[in-house]
C-alpha cells in the first residue's frame, strides 16, 4: 500500500499516511480541522542488472557487452566503377 504525505495548509502539521490507490485523498487536518494538501516528492529508484548505466554498452576486455554492435550499416556503398581494359596497340 503506498504511503502519502499531507501538509496542513492553515497549521503546517505533516503527517503521511498508508491510504489504497483507490482511496480518496484526505482533506481535513487532524490537529487543526484545516485544508491539507498532498506533498509530492521524488521517488527512490535502484536500478540491478546490466543494461543500466552507460558503461554496459561498451565492449570490454572479455570481448562481451550488453548491446549487440552493428556488423553494417543499412545505407549501400557506392560501387567502385571499373576501367575499361586499355585497349591493345596495333602495329
Amino acid at each position: 500500500m503506498p504511503t502519502y504525505e499531507y501538509v496542513c495548509s492553515s497549521c503546517n502539521h505533516e503527517f503521511e499516511e498508508f491510504q489504497a490507490f483507490s482511496d480518496d485523498s484526505l482533506t481535513t487536518c487532524p490537529e487543526c480541522q484545516g485544508e491539507l494538501r498532498k506533498v509530492y516528492t521524488a521517488v527512490g529508484v535502484v536500478f540491478k542488472g546490466s543494461g543500466f548505466y552507460k558503461t554496459d554498452s561498451k565492449s570490454s576486455s572479455t570481448g562481451s557487452s550488453a548491446l549487440p554492435t552493428p556488423k553494417e550499416s543499412s545505407t549501400p556503398k557506392p560501387v567502385a566503377e571499373s576501367k575499361p581494359a586499355p585497349a591493345a596497340k596495333s602495329e
